[in-house]
């Protein structure tokens, strides 16, 4: 870099490097540059609201330092200054969190204007400046940074938790778009306690706001006493100890606020339909939590299942072509019961998967082909390999009456 320019290393990688957290990704802002000496040394400029650079050999993000002005409503509302007279002080200033407005110069020293390495001592999630009610993505990012970072203590300091929640009650949170609630979701339920992404969007009431369906969960059915809101919160904090997979884990939440009492009803899968189309949620994210909501009370008694019953579910998810996939809905299934049961942290406390699973490769192995060389064809066929499926499951069953009949 040219001697008038000077490079910094920012936010997130200056904060993991301090907590001890590997660095994945680097980004860096420059002072003093235009645009133009940045493409003369080799930049390629790939920003359009602002100019955002890509080294020429490392392809690591460099960002005029640039400071914002509201202008307007929601994310986009905002004019930008990306001249060579911003500061560096200026541009941290701008961001989110004390703990993402440090910087650090060539030799290693930490520029640290707004006192993040004392929240990071204190594990608090603080606001740099009021600045923060600007923008509504804000909420979110905070509630994702206290679900992952809830694994070394941090919390929301008090005062951005109040701030957070005169935006909702200012309707700030209304002029979030899906797509960006959707992404800070997902990145949300890859963390270790995705929980408590959802806890604090409902501490500054934002839930209610970019999740309806699944706020009003909250609300205990005066006939059961449930509170399927907070069964669902439970399973979706198994479903992280179960498995790494986002889709998992969002099946779990959502089949898990679903009363057991209102599987049979037809609302009870669509609002959780309307949920995912609202939020352009992924389609086979969709079609995971769908078979979950519609089939995780069936999969509860896969034990005391008949080999018709057997097969219907097998058939009815689809486990035949998509053998993977059900396994998955079982892991969902598997965390709904645990939070049901209270059997978080127990082992082997759902023999329902082992036996849905030994199902699955008995009824599987059975061959099409013999159908087909006797002749039949369409519906024929389907009819006769469901009774064929079912045959091979009698034994497993007729086994199971075997070893419970008492001695």
């Amino acid at each position: 870099m040219q001697n008038k320019l000077k490079t910094y290393l920012v936010g997130g990688a200056v904060r993991d490097r301090l907590l001890g957290i590997e660095v994945k990704d680097r980004d860096y802002v420059v002072v003093g540059a235009t645009p133009k000496q940045m493409k003369a040394l080799g930049f390629r400029q790939v920003g359009a609201d602002f100019p955002v650079f890509l080294h020429p050999d490392t392809h690591e993000e460099y960002a005029l330092a640039r400071t914002e002005r509201k202008t307007g409503e929601g994310y986009h509302g905002f004019s930008v200054d990306f001249s060579p007279e911003v500061s560096l002080e200026e541009d941290l200033l701008r961001r989110d969190l004390t703990i993402n407005a440090m910087a650090e110069d060539a030799s290693g020293k930490i520029i640290d204007p707004y006192d993040g390495l004392d929240d990071l001592r204190k594990k608090k999630l603080r606001h740099v400046s009021t600045a923060f009610r600007e923008d509504p993505v804000r909420i979110l990012r905070t509630a994702r940074f206290a679900a992952r970072f809830n694994q070394f203590g941090f919390e929301i300091a008090t005062e951005t938790l109040i701030l957070m929640t005169e935006m909702v009650n200012n309707g700030e949170a209304g002029h979030l778009v899906t797509e960006r609630v959707w992404q800070e979701w997902q990145t949300a339920l890859a963390g270790s306690d995705p929980q408590i992404f959802i806890q604090v969007l409902r501490q500054c009431s934002a839930y209610q706001v970019i999740a309806p369906e699944l706020d009003q969960r909250y609300d205990i059915d005066p006939a059961t006493d449930e509170n399927s809101g907070k069964h669902g919160e439970l399973a979706l904090a198994v479903a992280a100890t179960l498995s790494p997979k986002g889709d998992i884990r969002f099946a779990a939440l959502l089949c898990a606020s679903t009363s057991l009492d209102a599987i049979a009803q037809p609302e009870a899968i669509e609002w959780g339909n309307h949920l995912c189309q609202r939020l352009s949620v992924p389609k086979n994210w969709q079609q995971l939590t769908q078979l979950a909501i519609q089939h995780h009370a069936t999969c509860h008694q896969a034990l005391t299942l008949d080999a018709g019953s057997l097969s219907s579910l097998l058939e009815a998810t689809d486990a035949f072509r998509r053998p993977q996939r059900f396994d998955d809905f079982i892991i969902a299934c598997e965390a709904d019961f645990r939070a049901r049961n209270n059997l978080s942290s127990e082992e082997n406390c759902y023999p329902q998967a082992t036996r849905l699973r030994q199902a699955l490769a008995l009824a599987a192995a059975v061959e099409v082909g013999p159908l087909i060389d006797q002749g039949l064809k369409g519906p024929a066929i389907k009819s006769a390999l469901h009774d064929l499926r079912v045959q091979a499951l009698e034994l497993m069953t007729a086994t199971k009456r075997i070893k419970d009949q008492p001695v």
